[in-house]
This record gives C-alpha cells, sequence and structure tokens, in this order.
C-alpha cells in the first residue's frame, strides 16, 4: 500500500531529496517514514504536513478497517 504521505509528495511533484530538504530532514527518513519503518517527531510531522499543504490526520491518521 503506498502512505498517504506518499501520494501527497507526489501530487505535488516532490521527490524524497526535495520535501527533506524543506522539512530539514534527510532523504532516507523520508523514505522510511513512507514505508512506515519510522516514527517522526511531531514537528517533523508538521512541517511535512505544511509542506504538503495536508492536516496531520490527512498525512498519518491510518483508518481500521
Amino acid at each position: 500500500m503506498v502512505s498517504k504521505m506518499k501520494l501527497a509528495r507526489i501530487e505535488k511533484g516532490l521527490t524524497q531529496e526535495q520535501l527533506a530538504k524543506r522539512v530539514n530532514a534527510t532523504r532516507q527518513t523520508i523514505g522510511l517514514i513512507e514505508n512506515g519503518e519510522y516514527n517522526p517527531s511531531l514537528n517533523l510531522c508538521i512541517a511535512i504536513a505544511k509542506e504538503l499543504s495536508k492536516t496531520l490526520d490527512d498525512l498519518f491518521w491510518e483508518v481500521e478497517l
């Protein structure tokens, strides 16, 4: 399953590297977050949400089915 964060990043036309630079993170960190292998700090989540023009819920809230 493709993460909501990755979809939002692609919609904005950003690479992992570009997003990483804008939120002061590494490309590897962005990749790990997108793959669900790293839990970012709240500050990083907020920075990513702002850069992608999304809410925290839009990007990180998981709905149980």
